[in-house]
């Protein structure tokens, strides 16, 4: 069954980690109490703020509470879907700034960009939440990459180390899992969607990286052939 649509990750795969790393969450992380003040001094029970309460169990929480919160989740990783929101409210405004630029690797956006014109339905599927996603893309370093891309998916359709995410997603976009090929570097993300039926490609882009276990496995877009699985 032929690939019909590339639904790719984005850490690790068409950016780089240390973007994220070294970058936006440093970024979110300083701007982020002084958001949360000004969002609650607006409106304590804005909904963002509600969402953070309620994620964490605590109904009662005040603004100092959930700056708190957040702090701890950010240091923990935590895939929290408000922070995930709140993060990429933060992030728009550094991007509408000039402050940041969206790391994109040049081989992922010729190959994006090649894949489009030959008339494969692009997604992207992270853990930053769409909005970040659509940030990421649409100011980045080779500019606005946004109307490529026929769809996202963050934590709202799943976690990413879950069949029932994938085949959540195939649903959506309105293929047989089959015809989807999903594009990572995280080989638990690559199983959970060979497990929903999904074509898979592991990208490993440090020298020396190995190769995903069960999984074809590149490092450079420049390497995929969509027609090819």
């Amino acid at each position: 069954m032929n690939v019909k649509a590339i639904l790719t990750d984005i850490e690790g795969t068409t950016s780089s980690i240390a973007f994220v790393f070294e970058v936006l969450f440093p970024y979110a992380k300083q701007h982020l109490p002084a958001y949360v003040r000004a969002c609650a001094a607006d409106n304590p029970q804005a909904a963002v703020l509600q969402a953070v309460r309620d994620e964490a169990g605590e109904p009662e929480a005040d603004a100092e509470r959930v700056i708190s919160i957040l702090a701890q989740w950010m240091h923990d990783d935590v895939k929290a879907t408000s922070l995930k929101t709140l993060q990429g409210l933060v992030w728009q405004a550094g991007y509408a700034s000039g402050e940041i630029k969206g790391h994109v690797y040049a081989d992922a956006v010729a190959a994006l960009q090649a894949w489009h014109q030959q008339g494969y339905a692009l997604y992207v599927y992270s853990s930053g939440s769409i909005q970040a996603q659509k940030l990421i893309f649409g100011c980045s370093v080779a500019g606005d990459l946004t109307p490529m891309f026929s769809g996202y998916f963050d934590t709202t359709s799943g976690h990413k180390r879950e069949r029932e995410s994938y085949a959540r997603i195939a649903q959506a976009i309105k293929l047989p899992a089959a015809q989807i090929l999903f594009l990572s570097d995280v080989v638990e993300e690559l199983d959970a969607a060979a497990a929903s039926g999904m074509q898979t490609c592991g990208l490993a882009r440090e020298l020396g990286a190995q190769p995903l276990p069960g999984h074809t496995t590149v490092d450079s877009f420049a390497k995929i052939d969509p027609a090819a699985f």
